[in-house]
């Protein structure tokens, strides 16, 4: 079992239930999923450098992106019907853990000039969305991908439908929240 995972199973849920007087085990809130996005915008042409982007987010998240393709054509953006847009991973159970775990303890303290994440990615039902301008800051990815730089949206989807909740429970995950 992953250490976050036994974590929360053994101190988060008993501190949440003390904290905000939980009755039952299955009233305190736990993480659903974890989903990566990463759009492609301007390589969305390139079908090599889109490779290179799903082999970098397989490593990053430990399971295949799937591609997202646009619905129709939009001559604004040079964007035709079904070309690939952007690439999204749901990640659920032990790979989660590992994830959250990975990102927190590793990818957050290496972005350069980290001050914390900020309160303000909470979406007010208890989901929380955060943004990493690039994917180097995970140990997986060498040094090689480089020119193919890309940023990453996270989002932490959870059973509970309120932020103070989620972000109690988050902190106590060891989310460097700023104060």
């Amino acid at each position: 079992m992953e250490r976050l995972q036994e974590q929360y199973n053994k101190q988060i849920v008993k501190a949440l239930k003390d904290k905000f007087g939980f009755k039952n085990v299955m009233q305190v809130p736990k993480i659903l999923k974890v989903v990566v996005n990463v759009g492609v915008g301007k390589i969305k042409d390139d079908k090599k450098r889109i490779d290179l982007v799903v082999e970098d987010m397989a490593k990053l998240t430990g399971q295949a992106p799937v591609k997202n393709l646009s619905r129709k054509s939009i001559s604004g953006f040079k964007v035709r019907q079904n070309q690939v847009v952007g690439l999204s991973v749901t990640l659920r159970g032990f790979k989660m853990y590992s994830f959250i775990d990975k990102l927190v303890s590793v990818a957050l303290p290496r972005v350069r000039d980290f001050q914390g994440i900020s309160k303000k990615g909470f979406d007010g039902r208890g989901n929380y969305h955060l943004g990493l301008r690039e994917q180097i800051v995970f140990p997986e990815v060498s040094a090689e991908s480089l020119e193919n730089l890309f940023g990453l949206e996270i989002s932490i989807v959870t059973n509970s439908m309120k932020d103070e909740v989620t972000y109690e429970l988050l902190k106590l995950m060891k989310f460097p929240f700023k104060d």
